[in-house]
C-alpha cells in the first residue's frame, strides 16, 4: 500500500511538472489553428494520389489539431477535390505526429524516444491510408 501511495505521488508530481509545458503546447495550438484558414491547406496538393499522399502526411505532421475537428476538415479536404488516400494520411499524421509539441514531448519523455516515435508515426501515417484505401475499395 505504501509503493502505491509513493506511485501516485510520484505521478502526480510529475504531472504538476509538466503541467505549464502542455498548457503552453494546447494554447499554441489552438493559436495556430485559429490563424491558419482550412483553404490555405488545398494549395499543398497535386492530385498525384501517391505524391499526395506524402505530401498530406508531412502537412500533417506540422499542422496541429485535435480528432474531434479533424473529420470536420477532412470531409472540407474531400469537398474541395483532394483524394481520400491524402486526405487520410493528413488526417492519420495530424493526430499521432506532432512536431508542434516536440519540444515538450522531448522534455517529459526524452529526445530520442520522442523522435523516434515522432517519425514511426510519420512513416505509419502514409502507410494506414494506403491499407485503409484498398480495404474500402478506392484505389
Amino acid at each position: 500500500m505504501e509503493k502505491l501511495k509513493e506511485a501516485i505521488a510520484k505521478a502526480g508530481k510529475g504531472l504538476w511538472k509538466a503541467f505549464p509545458m502542455i498548457l503552453g503546447t494546447i494554447l499554441l495550438i489552438s493559436l495556430i489553428a485559429s490563424l491558419i484558414p482550412k483553404s490555405f491547406y488545398t494549395t499543398f496538393f497535386s492530385q498525384n494520389k501517391w505524391l499526395d499522399s506524402f505530401i498530406g502526411s508531412l502537412v500533417g505532421s506540422i499542422s496541429a489539431g485535435n480528432p474531434i475537428t479533424s473529420y470536420i476538415f477532412g470531409g472540407e479536404l474531400l469537398s474541395q477535390g483532394v483524394s481520400l488516400l491524402a486526405v487520410t494520411a493528413f488526417l492519420v499524421a495530424w493526430v499521432t505526429v506532432g512536431l508542434i509539441q516536440l519540444p515538450a514531448e522531448s522534455a517529459i519523455l526524452g529526445k530520442k524516444f520522442a523522435l523516434l516515435r515522432n517519425i514511426t508515426a510519420f512513416v505509419l501515417a502514409i502507410i494506414v491510408a494506403i491499407i485503409t484505401i484498398l480495404i474500402l475499395g478506392v484505389l
